[in-house]
């Protein structure tokens, strides 16, 4: 780690749970953050720079997804350019000058797809993801979220997020297929509550359809499954079944792309990973992945091989009837849109007053994360206003924004299939029915 990286404390770091030193960091990012929407640039100590700048040029070998992730502020001995420039501006010495043109972005972009990161989700849960996937090291935390915020713009997700599954397939080949088939699909919940992700690798074949389909559905079901992802739990558990895995249905380019995303565009959003079921010929292919993992991730792996091994993982009452010991006898299948499930899409002034309200909303919150990051600083300039205050405030206010979120949804995101079976509540809520 570098100088200035935390491990996590259990049961730490999470928008209810921080220490008063990740309470700070916490305050330091959004801080940053609000200095960068206004102007494009932030002045911050060099130090901050330097030591994971060594970190970031002193890696050696291939490049790693976590090392690119780090790059951006701390390539090409960037801090010493950076504190050049601060001190040309007479910020003296010790000080770094960073600015989102390092990074591809600009400030008229910055705010806007910061907010549709955070959809329903408290937005200190957002940033916290960032922060602890980069052990609290505030800078390599802010250069890994704008990174992940460029990559959402340079791939269009917001277009993904927001289209129907008719419109993404009339756009990707073979979309409605990979659907139906059942290769990949969402049911239920773990012993931790966490959302469960199957992966039929058997009905799998590189060939099959184009690549950029399948890319553009895993984006898709990443960001239906955000919207139902709520603090407590933040993760999601997935399953690669592997019963009748052949090196046939090794697909390595899209096994990259999936730890890319989750490791440098959506961190923080694994809890579980098991590789069920995995044959012989399986291991040789596992010390090729291996290393391309985060340390962190590979972790959070486990291996199963029989089907009750998979109780120690998800209750048997949640666990598909075609696993021996599972009770759930729900058999999964597609439901294609229905009819006039979009029309509020089209109600443009119901869709412009509500979309006014949660702006409102989201200026307001601003106000007050730009009020509560001054305290116990040199510009903090109302003691009549405690912090405890502002703290309360913030809390109640991010519940209107969630309220806020999902009154505005239907008229900006087209339903899926959560809100077909009835999973995906109006409110935000989610609710698995199970066949026992």
């Amino acid at each position: 780690m570098a100088k200035g990286d935390i491990m996590t404390l259990t049961g730490t770091g999470y928008i209810d749970s921080l220490t008063p030193d990740q309470t700070a960091t916490l305050k330091e990012v959004w801080s940053i953050i609000f200095h960068i929407a206004d102007s494009g640039e932030a002045v911050i100590p060099a130090e901050m720079m330097r030591e994971v700048e060594k970190e970031a040029l002193s890696g050696k070998g291939a490049p790693t997804v976590q090392a690119a992730a780090k790059a951006g502020w701390f390539s090409g001995n960037k801090s010493v350019q950076a504190e050049e420039a601060a001190k040309s501006e007479g910020h003296g010495s010790g000080m770094a000058k960073i600015s989102l043109e390092d990074l591809g972005l600009s400030v008229d972009k910055l705010r806007p797809i910061l907010w549709d990161n955070v959809m329903g989700d408290h937005p200190d849960a957002l940033l916290l993801r960032f922060i602890r996937a980069r052990k609290w090291n505030t800078i390599n935390a802010l250069s890994m979220m704008f990174k992940a915020f460029k990559w959402r713009l340079d791939e269009d997700i917001p277009a993904v997020k927001y289209s129907s599954d008719t419109q993404l397939n009339d756009q990707n080949p073979k979309f409605f297929e990979q659907l139906e088939m059942g290769k990949f699909y969402i049911k239920g919940t773990d012993v931790e509550n966490r959302m469960v992700a199957y992966l039929n690798v058997r009905l799998h074949h590189p060939g099959d359809q184009p690549p950029k389909t399948l890319e553009k559905l895993t984006i898709y079901m990443m960001e239906c499954a955000r919207v139902m992802v709520e603090h407590p739990v933040e993760t999601v558990c997935l399953v690669f079944d592997l019963t009748d895995f052949s090196l046939s249905n090794m697909d390595f380019a899209m096994v990259r792309y999936l730890i890319s995303i989750f490791e440098a565009h959506y961190p923080e959003s694994l809890g579980r990973i098991i590789v069920h079921g995995a044959p012989f010929v399986f291991w040789g292919v596992w010390k090729i992945i291996q290393p391309w993992m985060d340390p962190v991730v590979a972790s959070k792996v486990r291996f199963t091989r029989k089907d009750q091994d998979l109780l120690e993982h998800i209750p048997a009452e949640h666990l598909p009837a075609r696993y021996k010991g599972g009770l759930d006898k729900y058999e999964y299948k597609y439901i294609r849109a229905q009819e006039g499930e979009n029309d509020h899409m089209a109600d443009k002034a119901t869709k412009d007053r509500l979309v006014a309200e949660w702006k409102a909303l989201m200026w307001k919150f601003e106000a007050l994360t730009r009020e509560w990051v001054q305290f116990e600083t040199e510009k903090q300039v109302d003691v009549v206003r405690t912090e405890e205050v502002v703290v309360k405030e913030r809390t109640e206010l991010a519940k209107e924004l969630r309220v806020a979120y999902f009154r505005m949804d239907p008229y900006i995101r087209a339903r899926n299939l959560f809100h077909r079976q009835g999973v995906a509540l109006p409110d935000g809520g989610v609710k698995w029915t199970y066949v026992n």
